[in-house]
């Protein structure tokens, strides 16, 4: 479904008290939400993750200092000595060593990664796992949507059926009025005025147990968008043109949030396969270091030890004991595990998205023959009015009547919400429901 096409459909629902539209409950419940503020500090480690990919292959510098007291025995026989005026000697022997005395150490060291299949493992998978950060994102952003729009539409039907209700108890009690009244001027049995009273308390306790189911879901909207007495209208009637079920099904393949996550966690899993294998273990880097050790005894004898270096430097680890066969054997039946579960997840993405195109097929359906029905109680409960009062129907018709009409536009209403509910599900399943989708005013159609 195109993003025009569900902004038509979704012009359909009505705005909350002080114009509050789906729009403005939607951004107030971005920002007051408290599941969707989790979701929003889990994305907010996106970035750092493709910050900390990027750094992987820039070069590091490393300084250390070490300062202690320390020893240095050193030991030299044989050498060949000559010094003007002092002659040559042969076997000479050296005193070098500095048996006690204050040692310091430092080393300054800087490596380019030339070759080094493990760090660009590790490279993917900071990426791919910001990347399962940007699609649990957009899953939760839709899933705010969906769950505002569910809870605003539960309040409209809620706050109808209370409607229904109170019209009901008028009829009824109009009709427990004329009973009594008849009664009492002897043109109608006392049986009309039970039924009458029965029929009202009946309603009366329907009303209590309505007025508590509002209450609840009023607090369930008001707690998602932090926005005070709550109220809600029904959506009024639309026409909903009709897709295949297999361009819902490609859609949903191609842009599914949770299908991305599953596929992503697969490419993550076999990245770390790929992290521990054995061809990635050996390494080559470009390195430049310079050093120095200092020894310094009390009686003025000390020693110094100057190095530096520029040049290349391969490791290759020769054994690890079957740590890394280990860690390569579990990555790889992990990569298993995401593998089958992506496959489930594509299964499961593709039932909801028969579900919802089932419903949203029949459902259209189901809504013309809803007003079919509700026209013919309407007339039906007219008609028994007029029968009733000229006494061709009884009080019990008549109260039979005006509960089938209430019925019939309550089961119209709650149809037509739920057409509503299916094309938003279908959009969010396909990674197509957005703000851009949710109409900036709405327009109450509600009899």
């Amino acid at each position: 479904m195109h993003l025009h096409t569900l902004a038509f459909l979704l012009a359909a629902l009505p705005g909350m008290a002080s114009a509050t539209t789906l729009l403005d409950a939607w951004r107030a419940a971005e920002q007051h939400d408290r599941e969707h503020a989790v979701a929003r500090a889990a994305h907010a480690a996106a970035q750092p993750r493709r910050d900390q990919a990027a750094a992987l292959w820039r070069p590091g510098v490393a300084l250390t200092a070490a300062a202690g007291w320390g020893q240095g025995e050193t030991e030299m026989r044989g050498a060949h000595f000559a010094a003007p005026g002092m002659g040559a000697s042969s076997g000479v022997a050296f005193g070098t060593s500095v048996t006690s005395g204050a040692a310091t150490r430092w080393a300054l060291q800087a490596s380019q990664p030339l070759y080094n299949p493990q760090r660009r493992a590790q490279q993917q998978q900071l990426n791919l796992r910001a990347d399962m950060a940007d699609a649990a994102w957009q899953a939760a952003q839709q899933s705010l949507m969906l769950r505002t729009a569910e809870r605003y539409i539960d309040l409209a039907l809620t706050q109808e059926a209370l409607h229904l209700l109170d019209q009901q108890l008028a009829a009824v009690q109009q009709a427990a009025t004329e009973a009594q009244d008849r009664f009492a001027l002897g043109d109608a049995p006392v049986t009309d005025t039970h039924e009458a009273r029965a029929r009202l308390a009946a309603l009366q306790a329907q009303r209590m147990a309505a007025q508590t189911a509002l209450e609840v879901r009023r607090r369930a909207l008001a707690d998602s968008t932090g926005l005070s007495a709550v109220t809600a209208d029904l959506p009024a009637p639309v026409q909903i043109p009709q897709r295949p079920l297999t361009d819902w099904q490609n859609e949903a393949e191609a842009a599914s949030p949770a299908i991305r996550q599953q596929t992503l966690a697969l490419e993550l899993a076999r990245a770390d396969a790929q992290r521990h294998s054995r061809s990635a273990s050996a390494t080559l880097d470009l390195i430049a270091q310079a050093g120095q050790e200092r020894l310094h005894a009390s009686h003025d004898r000390s020693s110094k030890g100057t190095q530096a270096l520029v040049g290349v430097q391969l490791t290759v680890p020769l054994s690890t004991g079957g740590l890394r066969a280990a860690q390569e054997e579990e990555a790889l039946r992990l990569a298993t595990q995401a593998e089958a579960q992506a496959q489930a997840t594509r299964e499961d993405v593709a039932r909801q998205v028969h579900a919802a195109w089932l419903g949203l097929s029949a459902g259209t359906q189901r809504v013309q023959a809803l007003e079919d029905a509700l026209r013919a109680s309407e007339a039906r409960r007219d008609a028994t009015r007029l029968g009733h009062a000229v006494g061709d129907r009884t009080l019990l018709d008549r109260l039979n009547a005006e509960n089938d009409a209430g019925a019939a536009r309550l089961a119209l209403a709650q149809a037509q919400a739920g057409l509503l509910l299916d094309h938003l599900r279908l959009a969010a399943l396909a990674g197509k429901l957005d703000e851009t989708a949710l109409p900036h005013s709405m327009t109450s159609t509600t009899p």
